[in-house]
């Protein structure tokens, strides 16, 4: 596929970047941005040569969210029947949030502006966010009289707890970077003028690493929010027992018994 509206590319050390590229609508999302980053996630799923996905986006900021000029969801008042938006979320965005959950590398959010609505969202379903200390993140949907979408409700909730989760929903307000540090909401705040080369150090680090234990860190740690504590037990045992059996855990045993740095192949 030809994209209009992401870059993306993969570097020799297997570092994927996808960057949002409608600077001009802040990177908002459209049908055929949607389509594009689609493809580009199903590629990295199929080669086995990515190690790391890096999700940023062009210009001044990380993404606005849903492009509310898209002809899916226009609506001018008093012209028509309004869209039907549950199947907008259905077929764009549950999607996109669940190709994250479910890719097969780490995923790191490098938001380089301000983030907001489902672009929030995009942001904080990816495995760590890195944001400068210029970015920002609004759950802005009330004031258009809907509910946080794109897991939103789900995840800033587990991290941030009712109230504060309540707070930023029902009055839009920017949350800093570093106060979203703070919070726990995401891993860092870096300064603007450090942010790439600590995106670019982060990326290369996740690459070095047995693959498959950081993906399978991701899907324990998902899973222990609806599990018992029996359950998480026995799906650590499960995870720990293919783990075991793994290239990179024999790798990892190996270097440290003979006191050199592993190599990793994410197998």
């Amino acid at each position: 596929m030809a994209y209009q509206h992401i870059l993306f590319d993969i570097s020799d050390n297997g570092v994927a970047r996808l960057t949002l590229n409608r600077p001009d609508k802040m990177n908002s999302f459209n049908a055929e941005m949607h389509a594009e980053v689609r493809d580009a996630l199903d590629h990295i799923q199929s080669n086995l040569a990515v190690r790391v996905l890096v999700l940023t986006g062009a210009g001044r900021g990380f993404c606005a969210g849903q492009d509310l000029a898209d002809a899916e969801v226009r609506f001018v008042p008093g012209e028509g029947t309004p869209p039907d938006l549950g199947d907008v979320v259905e077929r764009h965005y549950k999607p996109l949030v669940l190709r994250l959950a479910q890719l097969r590398v780490p995923t790191i959010a490098a938001v380089n502006g301000m983030a907001a609505g489902a672009g929030a969202s995009l942001a904080l379903a990816c495995d760590m966010v890195l944001a400068t200390q210029s970015a920002g993140f609004m759950l802005p949907f009330a004031k258009i009289g809907l509910i946080p979408d794109t897991a939103c409700s789900w995840i800033v909730t587990q991290r941030l707890g009712h109230a504060r989760a309540m707070g930023l929903a029902l009055t839009g307000q920017k949350l800093s970077a570093a106060k979203a540090a703070e919070w726990g909401l995401i891993w860092e705040a870096v300064a603007d003028d450090a942010f790439a080369d600590s995106v670019n150090a982060l990326a290369a680090q996740l690459a070095t690493m047995p693959t498959k234990a950081l993906v399978r860190t991701r899907q324990a740690m998902l899973a222990s929010y609806s599990n018992t504590l029996e359950q998480q037990l026995t799906l650590e045992a499960m995870m720990m027992r293919e783990l075991g059996r793994s290239a990179d855990y024999v790798e990892g045993v190996s270097a440290f018994l003979g006191k050199r740095a592993p190599q990793f192949t994410g197998q």
